[in-house]
């Protein structure tokens, strides 16, 4: 954390645990400066949201004529992907869908049973790829021990290289995603690097890892900036941000629909995830992921700020709880809870101190920005 002086935002609840933060005259951050002037112009929770997404929709059925499935979604039994499910059956039933859930592992028993509860309920077919443990054992305890900030690298490359690996095998040309500005619009850069760096992850791996990773898939730079996007033609389609979705109400109607059952912290389907933000994070680097997720709520008129910082006020962890999930942690790590605690204590290190692909990325990125607005202005 910053040894700058304290601050909080005086529209959400983003303060300096973020080193990146800036604030402008009126104590407002950067981060809803920034929902404001380029992402609410991308935000249509309304009618004309509704009006664009059949005509998305009726594109994506279109360019599937001829097809087993016409797209894409994961599903990792979290609200937001469960929603999305239950949103694209109703709304669209004649929509063919293929589901993609990946098993890292780490699955609570009760994101095993809402997974169930979709697909049954919804009648979605299901892909399930299921890691090999050992490598999946040693790629984790690899990112454990390099002391990164962002440990859900090895689930998250995984699930994102599964993704793209069926879209492939099916020919399907459109992955529609949970992601949306309603709840997930803030989320500082600083508090982790990139999960889809297959530079990095392999660095790591080399550095710490103790066996060979024969069958995780990964997905290199050319095929994520070059192949899928312009070669394969791979779209990415947020469905959720041309709908007015409302968090709090999507748990009530999924719950009543498909007997979805709570987790009782965003992304707490994962135990490796629920320990990673509830505790990795927020004591050794000082990041509080609570607050990006609340501060999305605030920008989008969801949540008030008063009353998420009521709800920071709340523990992180019960103490016993946190004692349970360091030892099943551990033991399915393959470590003795000493050896897991030791590890908690070594340094911190950032992504800058292991090898990436982070320029080559940057440029890449600039690059596209380029080609956009060159597109815009031959379209006027």
């Amino acid at each position: 954390m910053s040894e700058k002086e304290y601050k909080i935002c005086t529209r959400c609840v983003m303060d300096t645990s973020d080193p990146e933060i800036s604030f402008d005259e009126n104590g407002v951050c950067n981060h809803c400066r920034r929902f404001e002037i380029e992402l609410k112009p991308r935000w249509f929770p309304n009618e004309e949201g509704k009006r664009r997404l059949d005509a998305i929709i009726e594109r994506i059925k279109a360019e599937g004529r001829g097809k087993e499935y016409d797209c894409i979604i994961g599903l990792s039994g979290g609200v937001d992907s469960s929603f999305l499910a239950y949103l694209l059956r109703t709304e669209y039933p004649d929509l063919r869908i293929l589901a993609v859930h990946v098993d890292a592992g780490w699955n609570s028993e009760l994101a095993v049973h809402n997974i169930e509860n979709i697909v049954k309920k919804l009648d979605i077919d299901l892909y399930t790829e299921v890691i090999n443990w050992e490598e999946m054992k040693d790629l984790q305890l690899a990112y454990f021990k390099s002391q990164l900030a962002n440990q859900d690298v090895p689930q998250d490359h995984a699930f994102n290289a599964t993704l793209f690996k069926v879209a492939a095998q099916h020919k399907i040309k459109y992955f529609l995603s949970g992601g949306n500005l309603a709840t997930e619009s803030i989320l500082p850069k600083a508090w982790g690097y990139n999960a889809m760096d297959a530079k990095q992850l392999k660095a790591v791996h080399a550095e710490f890892g103790t066996i060979p990773l024969k069958s995780y898939n990964t997905v290199g730079f050319f095929k994520r900036f070059i192949y899928y996007p312009f070669i394969f033609g791979l779209r990415s389609v947020r469905p959720l941000d041309y709908w007015p979705y409302n968090k709090e109400e999507a748990k009530k109607i999924i719950a009543e629909k498909i007997d979805w059952r709570d987790y009782g912290g965003k992304h707490h389907e994962s135990r490796f995830t629920k320990f990673f933000q509830a505790h990795w994070l927020p004591a050794k680097f000082g990041y509080d992921k609570r607050r990006a997720h609340l501060s999305s709520l605030i920008v989008a008129g969801q949540l008030t700020r008063d009353e998420a910082l009521r709800e920071l006020e709340k523990p992180l962890y019960d103490p016993k709880e946190l004692q349970e999930d360091e030892e099943f942690l551990a033991k399915k790590m393959g470590l003795s809870l000493e050896e897991f605690q030791k590890i908690m204590a070594q340094p911190n290190k950032t992504f800058r101190d292991y090898p990436s692909d982070y320029e080559l990325e940057q440029f890449a990125r600039r690059m596209a920005g380029v080609l956009k607005k060159a597109k815009q202005l031959f379209a006027k």
